[in-house]
């Protein structure tokens, strides 16, 4: 089966702003399951000026303590890699983010894009596909979905709010209409 969870906001700042308030993003004080972020390759290619990118980010397993009696479950720490493709000539910024945790019964995948908003030039538009898919865990499927589902959309949700914050705190006011 499997869980998708859609996002669409539109942020009333300039592309560059809030390019670079999502690579500073993690980790903070508004949100202490992110643990830390490192780079672990950067690049750019030199024909094109494509910025590519790979960071882990180490998050606290946030499984529910009831579900982590199951030993697959019990984990400290969940592993998520993501990749980034920052195009500053077109003014797009294309993400892709996978979990390494659990890769034998699960998978979660992220594509996300940043750009330039069609409405105004000097907002940035954001869209992200979440999808989390639970195939090896028997009767737990089920169970490990619902969760997913509601922790993908209140994620989402809390992740959006975050950058808000942040863009207002880096960047002060958003711009007029």
């Amino acid at each position: 089966m499997g869980v998708t969870v859609d996002v669409h906001q539109v942020y009333r700042y300039p592309f560059e702003q809030v390019v670079s308030s999502f690579l500073r993003k993690y980790p903070n004080s508004m949100d202490k399951n992110v643990i830390a972020v490192r780079i672990v390759e950067e690049r750019t290619d030199a024909s094109t000026g494509i910025i590519y990118r790979k960071r882990i980010a180490i998050c606290q397993n946030v499984i529910p303590e009831i579900l982590r009696k199951v030993s697959i479950l019990k984990v400290p720490n969940i592993l998520l890699e993501e990749e980034s493709w920052l195009n500053l000539q077109e003014r797009n910024m294309t993400i892709r983010s996978h979990c390494l945790t659990w890769t034998q019964y699960a998978s979660m995948n992220e594509d996300s894009v940043f750009r330039e908003s069609l409405e105004n030039p000097n907002w940035t538009e954001f869209i992200q596909r979440g999808r989390i898919s639970i195939t090896g865990a028997g009767f737990l499927n089920y169970i490990l979905e619902t969760f997913a589902r509601t922790f993908l959309k209140q994620g989402a949700q809390k992740g959006i709010r975050i950058m808000e914050t942040l863009l207002k705190e880096q960047c002060g006011t958003p711009l007029p209409e």
